[in-house]
């Protein structure tokens, strides 16, 4: 099962996965290891655009003269509260 990719960490693991029996071939997987990252991904770009759009209301606020002072504290508490949320 040449796997000329694969680096031969990746290609023992692959190997491994294949003899527990939770995969019948090599492309199955990679296909499982893709399906990974692009769902990983995905969650990268909604958390891009979830912080964009905050930013955008923080500058919109801005420019109505909407300003509060700084609560480090509180903004560190709603970051891991969102992360917490999302599982990462």
């Amino acid at each position: 099962m040449a796997m000329n990719f694969l680096t031969p960490d990746l290609e023992r693991y692959v190997k491994r996965k294949i003899e527990s029996g939770l995969y019948q071939t090599a492309g199955e997987v990679v296909c499982a290891g893709l399906r990974l990252l692009k769902e990983r991904e995905e969650l990268h770009q909604q958390t891009l655009r979830e912080l964009r759009r905050e930013i955008g209301i923080g500058i919109a606020e801005a420019d109505r003269g909407e300003l509060s002072s700084l609560d480090a504290a509180g903004t560190s508490r709603r970051l891991r509260a969102a992360r917490a949320k999302t599982g990462r």
